[in-house]
């Protein structure tokens, strides 16, 4: 992506996009230099979007490109809608947790996850991240890691996958999450790979290492009786059609191909869209990510951010977000287009759903998805912004 040849224009965004550039406005197109706008938030729009208005209908456009089959011997997965084999239809995903610090660069294994999570591990450090990859077909993974110990709010989390976490310890905090039934865990049962670096940075899950785990543990590979009866995370498109942020009536849309998460100082994490995969990347610590496996770059159909509160639990850092929550703000954004969004999780176990401006469950494209929960004192932080060619 070359930005040298583009201009810069970028947008704070606080709860709502109300004074952002519409999408399919021409307007943004005149800039002709950088311009800076401070978004102003309008507080009335959260109550507006309560997901209990079932009078209104959804306003999405879904753009057919071309007619798909699916494969034989595939199915549409309930984790990304796109074709994978029907044998592992049942089968459970894994939730693994992994270090984001410097030093534990470079990961593997993480651009093959279908979901990427990321938060704030810790109110110290900068408040430095870390990511947590939902995989469904775990029984490829050839090496993914390093792996890391888990916060509460990533069993929490897990739990709405009905995955099993894999992770190498954590603080006694997680111990009362730990003894529910739904809360099946792999901790510190992974390789330990000679990389030259200390410990804590050298295990990994390698082949192998999961089936050991769950024929060691009785676990279910398959769903069991704490799945949610639609096991399926999100609403997708029709598979072959796409979802066009741009044609679907929103009041408040804008152009995003920079999502900046300021708040992860630590990191610096940043969504930046790709034209030619149209696709999110993802970079941090000033490079593109890609993975030490296969070299591909970490990339997302589906960005969600989900503004969060959260408690602090000691003088050590350690927290929880309030996950749990209703009706709280979020932003969506896919093929360079964001929007804003409200997000619901009623219960430990229930389905994070996200809603829109009409009160309808979002339609996300098919493919991988990148949330992130992001700390509500520092929500304003957010910068988003679009690249123009110039003349």
């Amino acid at each position: 992506m070359k930005m040298n040849k583009r201009i810069f224009s970028i947008f704070m965004v606080a709860s709502l996009l109300g004074s952002a550039t519409a999408c399919g406005s021409d307007s943004a197109q005149e800039a002709s230099t950088a311009t800076e706008t401070t978004v102003e938030v309008s507080e009335t729009a959260q109550e507006e979007n309560s997901t209990d208005d079932s009078s209104t209908e959804s306003t999405v456009e879904e753009v057919a490109s071309e007619t798909y089959e699916i494969p034989e011997g595939m199915y549409l997965s309930e984790i990304t809608g796109e074709p994978i084999s029907e044998e592992i239809k049942d089968q459970r995903p894994v939730a693994v947790m992994i270090d984001n610090e410097s030093l534990a660069l470079p990961h593997y294994g993480v651009a093959e996850a279908d979901v990427v999570y990321e938060m704030m591990n810790s109110t110290a450090n900068n408040r430095i991240t870390r990511l947590m990859c939902i995989v469904k077909d775990w029984g490829n993974i050839e090496q993914m890691g390093s792996i890391r110990s888990t916060r509460p709010t990533n069993i929490l989390l897990m739990s709405e996958w009905n995955a099993v976490l894999c992770h190498d310890g954590g603080p006694y905090y997680n111990d009362q999450y730990f003894i529910r039934d739904w809360a099946d865990h792999f901790s510190g049962t992974f390789s330990r790979v000679a990389n030259g670096k200390s410990r804590e940075y050298t295990e990994y899950i390698l082949s192998g290492d999961l089936e050991s785990n769950f024929e060691d543990s009785g676990y279910s590979t398959t769903y069991n009786e704490y799945a949610n009866a639609d096991t399926t995370h999100f609403e997708f498109t029709d598979y072959g059609t796409t979802v066009d942020l741009s044609e679907n009536g929103y009041q408040y849309c804008a152009d995003a191909a920079i999502i900046d998460i300021k708040p992860f100082a630590h990191n610096g994490s940043q969504l930046i869209y790709n034209e030619e995969t149209q696709t999110y990347d993802y970079y941090e610590y000033g490079a593109v990510h890609e993975d030490a496996e296969d070299g591909d770059v970490l990339t997302f159909d589906n960005v969600i951010l989900q503004k969060c509160t959260f408690s602090q639990l000691d003088d050590e850092g350690y927290l929880i977000y309030n996950c749990i929550d209703t009706n709280q703000p979020g932003l969506y954004a896919t093929k360079g287009k964001i929007t804003d969004v409200v997000w619901t999780k009623p219960n430990e176990t229930d389905i994070t759903r996200f809603y829109d401006e009409h009160g309808e469950e979002i339609v996300l494209n098919t493919g991988k998805t990148y949330i992130a929960l992001v700390p509500d004192d520092t929500w304003d932080q957010l910068a988003i912004g679009a690249f123009y060619y110039s003349e």
